[in-house]
């Protein structure tokens, strides 16, 4: 019986409490009504776009010992009209470090994405992945896969 009497009170406060009333200002400034926020959109510039043409966009290095670094290099060439620009390359994980162009490439020049694998406590099959953020035409990024089997070292 209790309960329902404290259930009853706070719904008749709740119930007589003056929603209509106009919220004040404060120091920050005059409050504004509730506006939902804009669905982000990013909108492409298709003017730009260029396209690179990869040697290959998948490599396998066979075989190395545990503790060795590999360095990994991808070439491709802008076949289109437009500078190529690589925004970022992302790798799939913290034992990939890559770098991307520091420069535009031309229409019809060559660049790469050098990238380094740490084989450090990685023994066994790994399949990485490098994605490639530009103003590609046919996407907004590439990927780059790479493959290689460490083999534990001895000692």
């Amino acid at each position: 019986m209790r309960f329902v009497l404290i259930l009853l009170g706070c719904l008749s406060l709740i119930a007589c409490r003056d929603f209509n009333k106009k919220a004040e200002p404060t120091a920050a400034g005059p409050l504004q009504p509730f506006q939902p926020m804009p669905i982000a959109t990013e909108v492409r510039d298709t003017t730009n776009l260029s396209i690179a043409q990869w040697e290959t966009t998948d490599k396998d290095f066979g075989k190395i010992t545990e503790g060795q670094k590999l360095e990994v290099v991808f070439r491709f060439k802008n076949i289109g009209n437009k500078p190529l620009v690589i925004s970022s390359v992302r790798p799939s994980c913290g034992c990939t470090a890559a770098e991307p162009p520091k420069e535009p490439i031309m229409p019809g020049q060559e660049g790469e994405i050098k990238g380094s694998f740490d084989s450090n406590g990685r023994v066994g099959v790994q399949n990485k992945t490098m994605v490639v953020m530009g103003n590609f035409k046919a996407q907004e990024s590439e990927e780059l896969h790479f493959h290689v089997e460490v083999v534990k070292k001895n000692g």
